[in-house]
This record gives structure tokens, C-alpha cells and sequence, in this order.
């Protein structure tokens, strides 16, 4: 019996070294995280699509090509199917995680209960910014994904939060806060080419950069924007400045990472995620 679980163990070890690089520092399957998928060594880079949505592929370390794919807050635990070009499917298991709930008192009614006029505003907003987080440029490898932090501070409210607004219950957070002081320049966490900046209701000043095949960075409540939409921005380029601007108590970066349209933990690509 001991000689079995030893080789059991050996094996299980050999086979997490066998993995690449980004399949062992990427891969969380929860809802609201990243599924590191493998699809082979083919020649060419394999198209994959999940929920409808194309998936960025790349090659690992150990030079099989890899889907990354983002996994909605709202899915459920449980199996799940990457549609791959061919007609073939390849499985991964999502499984579950908590998030904490968060209460935040607002002086500003409107942010909670906003009228028909801000509604409309916002609807229209909403669509400007989910058409950008479906920005897709095939073809592009992203410079980095193990993506570097946007500015240094302490983090403040996690992603997945279940928030409360005076009391009453509004989407989860969809990113990740920096408790920094206003004016600290936003660098971008990698190259890529900026496809939105905009004033926004809850958002306030914003900055939309897309790393390439679906990898999109959104930065708000920005106190200054120091881009345009179509530049391209180096890794480590300063995209704005931190401020207070929209829906936000001080002043502080929110910082969403998004893949294949859905909202990820980017705590994920920085390694302070927790399992």
C-alpha cells in the first residue's frame, strides 16, 4: 500500500511539472476566474470559442497551445465545453468559491436610485462599454499575462464583492481596488492599443486598453486620461491619473480584467488570488 501512494504521489507530481507556466500560475476554474485549458501541439494556434465568445490561445512554456478562458460570476459549478475549430470539444470543471459582502454609505442618492433621465444615460453607456470589452484582435499574443499591477498600494475591495449601497443590493464588484492617493499615474499592466475612454456615470473617467484577443484592461474613476482611443501603449505607460470621479467614496484605482467578455479576478494575474 505505501509503495501505491508514493507512486501516486510521484505521478502527481510529475504531472503538475509537466504543465507550462501559465496553465500552473494562471488556472483558478471558479466562477468569476480563469480555466487554463490545453488543446495540443498542433503547428497552427487552434480556434476556441465559450459562450459564444472566441477565447484568447496561446502557447504555454512547454509549447502546447493553451486556452484562457474567463469564467462568468454567474456560472454555475459544475462541467463546462470549449467549442474548438473542428467541430471538437474540450472539458473543464468550474468549481465554487465564496465572495464576501460589502455595505457602502453613499451621500449621493442618485448613484443608488438613479432617475429616468441618468438611466438612459447609463443604458447607452453600458452598451459603448460592453461593445469595447468585445473588442477581439486575432493574432495579437499579448506582451505579458501575468500582467503587472497598474499602480503600487495597498489592496483595497477584492473583486466578486456582494455590495450593498445604503443598504441595497447592486452587481458584485467587478474588479479590483488600490487604495492610492489621487494624482498616482495608471500604467498600463501591458502593451496594447486603447479602444475606449469616456466620462461615465458610475465609472467616472475611464480607460479601456485591449492587450490583445479579447485580454481587456478597464481603469475608472480616473482623475485625468492621458490617452486617446487608437494609440498604442507600451507595457508600463501611464494611462491617466488615480481620482474620485463617478461612483466612488475617495479616491482610489478600480481596475477590471476581462477575457473573452467576462468580468475576471485580476487579483488572478498578479498572484495574489486566493484559492
Amino acid at each position: 500500500m505505501g509503495h501505491v501512494m508514493l507512486w501516486a504521489a510521484v505521478c502527481g507530481a510529475t504531472v503538475a511539472q509537466a504543465q507550462g507556466y501559465i496553465s500552473r500560475t494562471l488556472d483558478h476554474p471558479v466562477p468569476g476566474g480563469v480555466a487554463v485549458v490545453p488543446l495540443g501541439v498542433a503547428e497552427q494556434a487552434p480556434q476556441a470559442r465559450f459562450n459564444g465568445h472566441r477565447v484568447m490561445v496561446i502557447r504555454d512554456s512547454d509549447q502546447q497551445w493553451i486556452a484562457v478562458v474567463g469564467i462568468p460570476l454567474s456560472t454555475k459549478p459544475g462541467r463546462q465545453a470549449l467549442q474548438v475549430q473542428g467541430g471538437e470539444t474540450a472539458g473543464f470543471d468550474v468549481g465554487t468559491k465564496e465572495y464576501k459582502a460589502q455595505h457602502i454609505k453613499l451621500k449621493n442618492k442618485r448613484q443608488v436610485s438613479p432617475n429616468p433621465d441618468d438611466l438612459k444615460r447609463i443604458e447607452r453607456e453600458l452598451d459603448e462599454q460592453i461593445a469595447a470589452y468585445r473588442t477581439y484582435r486575432a493574432g495579437i499574443t499579448p506582451s505579458n499575462v501575468m500582467l503587472d499591477r497598474p499602480v503600487n498600494g495597498r489592496l483595497s475591495s477584492p473583486f466578486g464583492l456582494r455590495r450593498f449601497f445604503n443598504g441595497e443590493e447592486r452587481n458584485p464588484h467587478s474588479g479590483l481596488d488600490f487604495a492610492v492617493p489621487a494624482g498616482t499615474p495608471i500604467k498600463a499592466p501591458a502593451a496594447g492599443r486603447v479602444v475606449l475612454v469616456g466620462n461615465y456615470f458610475f465609472n467616472g473617467n475611464t480607460v479601456f486598453v485591449d492587450h490583445g484577443q479579447g485580454f481587456i484592461s478597464m481603469f475608472c474613476h480616473l482623475s485625468a486620461i492621458d490617452v486617446k482611443v487608437g494609440d498604442d501603449v507600451e507595457r508600463g505607460a501611464v494611462v491617466g491619473k488615480v481620482g474620485s470621479t463617478g461612483r466612488a467614496t475617495g479616491p482610489h484605482l478600480h481596475w477590471n480584467v476581462s477575457l473573452n467578455d467576462a468580468r475576471v479576478d485580476p487579483a488572478i494575474f498578479i498572484g495574489t488570488a486566493t484559492r
